[in-house]
């Protein structure tokens, strides 16, 4: 019983913030049931994703390798919400337009941020401030690119203001940055959770 009054406030609470931000021009990425609009980035690659309550689950175990997801469609300017949880110690990332990783790191216990650290615009730009939440909690993220520049909210706090990005991060899909590209999901370095996942589409 105490389950289902969990899946019942979860999916409740998803219809709630996909209402609210349709009204604002934002669109989902990720419709809670299946992966349509999305394919692994290597076809062949272990596909360690999978769904469950409306919430987008990449399991790696220690000694493996999962996949990383990435949407069929291709994207310019726009704002992208998402939700996300990890472990301690996990790693993985949100990639703009496939090229530009925002971090997610379960580095609650280091207490500040750095340049691979949670939030950072990865091995370039370190977070503001710190704002990352303990291991196992959900975070928000809001991230922002027009031409090349990046700016990202991390759990209610600012941590990049149109940040000049102008170079691929690492692991990127291609090095064109000039270019569309889409939205892409790390999955094989470690354990990371997603959920109401959604996109504005910003003028060029």
């Amino acid at each position: 019983m105490k389950n289902l009054v969990t899946l019942l406030t979860a999916l409740a609470l998803t219809t709630l913030t996909f209402a609210a931000d349709k009204e604002d021009g934002f669109k989902p990425i990720f419709n809670g049931k299946d992966t349509a609009g999305w394919k692994l980035r290597r076809a062949t690659g272990h596909n360690s994703w999978t769904i469950e309550d409306g919430i987008l689950k990449n399991t790696v175990n220690k000694g493996e390798h999962g996949t990383d997801l990435v949407t069929e469609q291709k994207y310019w300017n726009f704002t992208v919400r998402y939700e996300f949880q990890v472990p301690d110690g996990s790693n993985s990332g949100f990639y703009l337009r496939g090229r530009h990783e925002i971090q997610i790191l379960g580095d609650f216990k280091s207490g500040k941020p750095t340049k691979q650290g949670n939030g950072a615009i990865y091995n370039q730009t370190a977070a503001s401030e710190f704002a990352s939440k303990p291991g196992g909690e959900w975070q928000t993220c809001e991230a922002t690119i027009i031409g090349n520049k990046i700016t990202v909210t991390l759990n209610g706090k600012k941590i990049h203001d149109a940040v000049e990005c102008n170079v691929a991060t690492g692991s990127e899909i291609d090095k064109n940055v000039t270019e569309p590209g889409p939205i892409f999901l790390q999955g094989d370095h470690g354990t990371v959770w997603f959920r109401n996942m959604r996109i504005k589409e910003l003028a060029k």
